[in-house]
């Protein structure tokens, strides 16, 4: 399978393949493993172009020479029915099995060896049979490697564990020569060959507004389920509906969310009567390409999403003249009326900000799963409320609502363990647990179930900020914003892994867009000091004032300021980070120092973030040490700047010990070191230089 196709005897012997697609797909079905292959799917990416009949025919005839060739062979190879292909079991085995085999046996010195022997030949080369067909292949490689990497990573931390030095050296040395010629390991396909589609928000009809929640839910399933499509790049949720009633046309939607085609729909409800009427438009022209009406009920919800689902993926494939494999139907619960709470909390978490939003939700979604239990999507919906709320609201006990989604999120994972979401979650409360490498496992799990799940390589994406890594995480980044192109959230993290890699300009551009969505603009006027134009700079952090109470709070059980004392706080804090001047830095430092022995949470965000951004390590070490919550953990990701006076954290002689002590050091261990730290020459000690 790594460099061109052969296929061989038990003894060593090459069978001859003559015939280009027959070996073409030999080599797709070895690359399936035991997943059958539909022969209409076949066909067209094997015979593009051809008319259907004839694609067909070819298929068969093909099929019929392979069967002649493998005959002799003495086994049954080709398991083939009227609709699919697929392998007969155990009758081939290849390379890619065999390294896959070995790791998971922890038959180390077997996979080095053949880790060796593969080198840095890719999966199938030379083989191209044209747009579907080589997106296909890209995107079995590419899932075959991500699989690789995980299995190498687990082993190395398996022999990390049992101390065998010399077989973890061995192998860590062995992959790198497979994976040199990549920005990383995992590294996320940005801007890929798959169409790009978006679905708009549906206009819910007759309901005077009471029924968007609905309406909504319907897009929610159908950006899902077209997720799922291999051919198919859907633009994430946040970028979706911020077009709601948008008065853009068509084509400057689309240019926008970088898409050649725009779903639009309508929805309408009437007691337990549906009908949904759903446009495919073309992206370029604006004009209409394909147009249907469907009707069903809430009884048949699911089925009908599916149904929508099928016919979008074939309206798009008819358009683009590529074969479009349907995506899989999602039935999520037997119960009416926890699907209609799931949607109704899901919407109020979705706006996140406003008095009380995220309370109702938790109530509507606590009902839902009482009703069903096994309601896995409905308990990641509620988990994803307590971590809003822990992050994003005066919460008195941030701890709690931590462990509330934890809680939720492991119930999830046991109900429906292939939700990779879930998984993001729970990482999120392994770090208020000082358990960061369980953190950045649980990402990567989540991103490996879910790798085109825009929020999936947001979260990741900003773990590997939060430690450092910040040329690994962009990656992520960027992927998650080629997706989803319209969230402040993403621009943000945009903006400090630029800053953090020097590129000031680049962080400005990013912090002004972040900012256009909504955003505090802390981080733009940080940026904009560092450029030297502080008096701008000044002006630019005290804009985040009009957020507060919108997309920022004042930290918990303090009462509201009155409106002189806030300019007064303002002003101390945008001179203290911005204005460059000693005396204005040590003045809030001071504040700070006042706030952390009078505020109901020594570790809120409001200290932790102006204590990196000011160089003041003393106040953010003991901040950190005395808790992390899902608030200031987002703080962390402005550690790793190298310019004055941020870099006065990790430069002081107490961050390394401070680093140990909430457990970053052991993630440094085993995903590697900051990116503006020099690694340790031995990986399993802390080299001298750096623990002094």
């Amino acid at each position: 399978m790594f460099g061109t196709f052969q296929l061989r005897t038990a003894e060593n012997r090459e069978i001859t393949i003559t015939n280009r697609r027959a070996r073409a797909l030999l080599a797709m079905l070895c690359l399936a493993g035991n997943e059958a292959i539909e022969r209409d799917f076949l066909s067209k990416l094997l015979w593009p172009g051809r008319f259907e009949a004839h694609a067909k025919a070819s298929l068969r005839q093909c099929l019929l020479d392979l069967g002649k060739l493998l005959a002799p062979r003495g086994t049954e190879i080709l398991d083939v029915s009227r609709n699919s292909v697929a392998l007969h079991p155990g009758s081939i085995l290849t390379d890619l099995d065999a390294l896959e085999g070995a790791l998971a046996g922890e038959d180390f010195a077997s996979a080095i060896a053949q880790l060796h022997a593969i080198g840095t030949k890719p999966i199938l080369d030379q083989m191209d049979f044209g747009g579907p067909f080589n997106q296909w292949l890209a995107r079995r490689s590419g899932d075959c490697e991500k699989r690789l990497h995980a299995a190498i990573e687990a082993g190395l931390a398996e022999l990390e564990r049992t101390g065998d030095r010399e077989m973890y050296a061995r192998l860590r040395d062995a992959w790198p020569a497979r994976s040199a010629a990549k920005p990383s390991l995992a590294a996320p396909a940005v801007g890929s060959d798959r169409t790009r589609i978006a679905v708009l928000p549906f206009h819910p009809v007759g309901a005077g507004g009471a029924q968007d929640y609905f309406a909504d839910g319907i897009v929610e399933e159908l950006i899902t389920a077209l997720g799922q499509v291999p051919q198919l790049l859907v633009a994430g949720r946040t970028s979706s509906f911020h077009f709601r009633d948008s008065p853009l046309a068509p084509p400057e939607i689309a240019k926008t969310l970088r898409v050649s085609h725009l779903i639009e729909g309508s929805v309408q409800r009437q007691g337990e009567n549906l009908r949904i009427h759903i446009h495919l438009i073309d992206g370029a022209t604006g004009f209409e390409s394909w147009s249907q009406r469907y009707d069903g009920s809430l009884d048949g919800i699911f089925a009908l999403q599916a149904t929508v689902a099928h016919a979008v993926t074939h309206a798009i494939g008819d358009a683009l003249g590529i074969a479009v494999a349907p995506p899989p139907a999602r039935g999520m619960t037997g119960s009416k009326e926890a699907y209609d709470l799931f949607l109704q909390g899901r919407a109020l978490s979705g706006r996140v900000f406003g008095e009380g939003v995220l309370g109702t939700a938790v109530d509507l979604l606590e009902q839902a799963v009482a009703l069903d239990p096994e309601f896995a999507e409905a308990w990641i919906a509620l988990a994803e409320a307590h971590q809003l709320i822990a992050v994003y609201t005066p919460c008195l006990d941030r701890a709690a609502e931590s462990e509330r989604m934890a809680d939720c999120a492991r119930t999830a994972i046991a109900l429906a363990p292939q939700l990779g979401y879930a998984y993001s979650l729970l990482g999120v409360h392994q770090w208020t647990q000082n358990d960061i490498v369980g953190a950045l496992d649980l990402a990567f799990k989540a991103y490996r179930l879910e790798p085109t799940n825009p929020a999936v390589c947001m979260r990741l994406g900003s773990f590997l900020l939060y430690c450092g890594r910040t040329a690994d995480a962009m990656q992520y980044i960027e992927a998650a914003i080629d997706q989803d192109p319209v969230d402040g959230r993403k621009f943000n993290l945009r903006s400090v892994g630029r800053f953090n890699q020097g590129d000031i300009d680049g962080a400005i551009e990013a912090g002004h867009r972040m900012v256009d969505l909504g955003f505090p603009s802390m981080w733009l006027a940080v940026a904009t000091a560092a450029s030297g134009q502080h008096e701008l700079a000044v002006a630019q952090y005290q804009q985040t004032r009009v957020l507060l109470n919108k997309v920022i709070f004042p930290p918990a059980g303090t009462e509201p300021m009155p409106p002189a004392v806030m300019d007064a706080y303002w002003q101390v804090a945008a001179n203290g980070v911005c204005s460059g001047r000693a005396a204005d830095r040590a003045t809030y430092c001071a504040l700070l120092d006042t706030m952390q022995s009078q505020l109901h949470d020594p570790a809120d965000a409001s200290i932790v973030l102006p204590a990196i951004f000011m160089g003041y390590p003393e106040r953010l070490f003991e901040a950190v040490s005395h808790a992390i919550s899902p608030a200031n953990t987002l703080c962390l990701l402005s550690i790793w700047a190298d310019v004055d006076p941020i870099r006065r954290i990790w430069q002081h002689p107490e961050f390394i010990p401070f680093a140990q002590r909430i457990g970053m050091a052991a993630a440094w261990d085993k995903y590697g070191w900051p990116d503006l730290l020099p690694a340790p020459s031995n990986r399993f000690e802390t080299p001298s230089h750096l623990s002094n």
